[in-house]
């Protein structure tokens, strides 16, 4: 076999290897995802979770902007500052800690597999029915109102065994 035989059974080959070969596909994404901070994990999956959560601590948040600008209103000083000091920090922590939680929220992968894991969970959960649940009520609120009437009735016995036994003066 001469050289230019052999060259074009090895350009042969060549060809058949990579015909058998797969197809590449695209680069996986980098590490993060290639999502931006504000980007919305899973965003179909886990909402009313999210939101729910996303709408408590926002709730806590609001709260707590409110306590630190009460506590921030002693400040004195200048007018500008006084401003500065009482308004801005109270407004850049709810900024700062709202953002915090958007991400924590709706852009954490751990914290939205728990939320999308945790509404799946509820959705099998067998809640009872609205009869059972009336029944239910009746009979605790009855077992209640029973148990207050016997302490009432233990209290005043001992308050008259005392009073007879001369422990209690009134």
């Amino acid at each position: 076999m001469s050289r230019a035989d052999s060259a074009t059974v090895m350009e042969h080959r060549k060809q058949q290897a990579a015909d058998r070969q797969p197809p590449k596909r695209a680069a996986a994404p980098p590490a993060g995802g290639g999502r931006g901070p504000f980007t919305q994990y899973k965003p179909e999956q886990g909402r009313v979770i999210r939101m729910g959560t996303f709408i408590g601590v926002g709730a806590l948040l609001i709260w707590g902007t409110k306590f630190l600008y009460d506590r921030l209103s002693v400040f004195e000083g200048d007018e500008a500052w006084h401003l500065l000091i009482t308004t801005g920090i109270p407004i850049a922590f709810l900024a700062a800690m709202g953002a915090f939680t958007w991400w924590v929220v709706f852009s954490s992968r751990g914290a939205g597999d728990f939320m999308i894991a945790t509404e799946g969970e509820m959705k099998k959960v067998s809640w009872s029915s609205r009869r059972e649940v009336i029944g239910s009520t009746k009979v605790v609120i009855m077992f209640t109102i029973l148990l207050a009437a016997l302490l009432f009735t233990v209290d005043l016995l001992f308050q008259t065994v005392f009073r007879w036994i001369g422990v209690l003066k009134v």
